[in-house]
């Protein structure tokens, strides 16, 4: 089942013109057969929902599923069972596969998110265009008629923002849309938060975007750099997105490039969950997406207050169903209508901002670095399950890394070692000292381990 863009982009807008009861209508549906489904072709989800009622329009009667548990049932999870964890770890190990359809069918996207555990996901075509579907409109409700004819003026061109050395879903897509071609594919580049600031800078200055979607932390590091006088374009839209960001924050980009900012609060087990608006709440897109902020006992949590956590249900992905899936998020949902007029579920969500790393360069400047410049150089090494890097002093990192079973720690230390040290010198930090942690990575009160933990934290 793989309903096309078109098609889906009239859907959402029909959904929007009937209203909240409308849309309740096309969730339940869509929630029963996503189950029933799940229930037919998934051997794990067979055997979890096997005491359920046959027909379920609520997601609150489901079983609580997170990345551990799905991880450890891998095979058994997959509604298509010519998918292994085998397979999709071979795969991704290829990174000349990135964006390739993997069994012919599939995007393959990893991510390690707040636990530092990798997670591989396997999503179908009908995931991907109801994403592609509910941006189009988030962009276009952002916009207007007048914000649409501006971009087009300047180009119309995107500039994504994104880790390029792994299977990470914003670069596996972007691949896939260069392989297949099409208008699209003509209109958007990626730009890698690898590369030193210097030559971000002098890239996006050449291609003077209209549209600039990324990393919160890398777009706070090019707003300095905008507001320095080096980098000097003038986006009608930016888009941040991966990180919590302040109100400050979004008011300190818009004044930089003159540009409007809205905000998204989305993961790779759902990318089109919610959207910013001009109030700085997120909508949910509540018509493909079902959110619930829950306390430690998975009870619902009164509006107003912040969740222990957040379990979302994304209602597209066929091939691994993410059925009320533990975000582990901290969310609160608007106890009233949002003043921006948008009748969906309004959130807000309660973290830290991205843990930028900022060095002394031995020249008389600082040179700062995005956490994604960290995490996903780890992410793409083999024989690492968990890291974390701790800033002990303005030119010292203190690495801790937990090998995988069965794999070496003094070679996987190794490998950590040459590539983060590497990854300095390409910023000229060669005056960065990188020690090795004997101690596992620390954990926070809540369980999580935090890959980034920034000096005089």
């Amino acid at each position: 089942m793989s309903e096309s863009t078109a098609w889906l982009t009239r859907d959402v807008r029909k959904a929007r013109k009937q209203g909240p009861d409308g849309t309740a209508r096309r969730r339940a549906d869509r929630l029963a057969d996503l189950v029933a489904y799940a229930r037919s072709a998934s051997p794990y989800y067979r055997e979890l929902y096997r005491d359920l009622p046959e027909r379920i329009e609520d997601s609150a009667l489901l079983p609580v599923t997170d990345k551990k548990q799905l991880m450890d049932r891998f095979d058994d999870w997959a509604t298509d069972r010519d998918i292994t964890l085998e397979k999709v770890r071979a795969f991704t190990d290829d990174p000349d596969l990135i964006g390739r359809r993997f069994l012919g069918r599939y995007l393959v996207a990893t991510t390690s998110g707040t636990s530092g555990r990798r997670g591989l996901f396997v999503l179908d075509d009908r995931y991907m265009n109801v994403s592609s579907a509910v941006t189009s409109r988030a962009l276009a409700s952002w916009l207007g008629p007048l914000g649409v004819a501006r971009a087009v003026v300047h180009g119309g061109r995107f500039a994504q923002l994104v880790a390029t050395e792994g299977h990470y879903v914003g670069f596996a897509g972007y691949s896939r849309l260069l392989q297949e071609g099409g208008a699209r594919s003509k209109l958007i580049r990626a730009f890698s938060v690898h590369e030193p600031m210097s030559r971000l800078v002098a890239r996006l200055n050449e291609y003077r975007p209209s549209f600039l979607i990324g990393y919160t932390s890398t777009i706070m590091l090019l707003t300095a750099e905008q507001e320095a006088g080096r980098l000097h374009i003038d986006p009608v839209l930016i888009e941040p997105a991966g990180e919590t960001m302040t109100q400050s924050d979004t008011d300190r980009i818009a004044a930089a490039f003159g540009a409007k900012v809205r905000t998204m609060y989305s993961a790779t087990e759902c990318t089109y969950l919610s959207h910013g608006c001009a109030e700085g709440w997120y909508h949910v897109n509540d018509d493909w997406a079902v959110l619930e902020p829950v306390d430690a006992d998975h009870r619902p949590t009164p509006p107003g207050e912040f969740s222990h956590t957040v379990l979302i249900t994304n209602l597209a992905n066929r091939v691994q169903p993410f059925l009320r899936y533990d975000l582990g998020d901290s969310v609160m949902l608007r106890p009233d209508p949002c003043p921006c007029g948008t009748p969906t579920p309004a959130i807000r969500v309660q973290g830290r901002a991205g843990d930028i790393l900022t060095f002394p360069s031995g020249r008389g400047e600082d040179i700062s670095l995005a956490p994604l410049a960290f995490s996903s150089l780890f992410d793409r090494m083999p024989g690492v399950e968990l890291f974390q890097i701790e800033q002990t002093a303005p030119s010292t990192l203190r690495v801790r890394v937990a090998a995988s079973p069965g794999a070496d720690a003094d070679r996987v230390w190794q490998q950590a070692h040459d590539g983060l040290t590497r990854l300095l010198a390409d910023n000229k930090l060669d005056n960065v000292t990188v020690e090795r942690g004997e101690e596992p990575p620390r954990q926070t009160s809540g369980g999580k381990h935090r890959t980034i933990i920034p000096l005089a934290d």
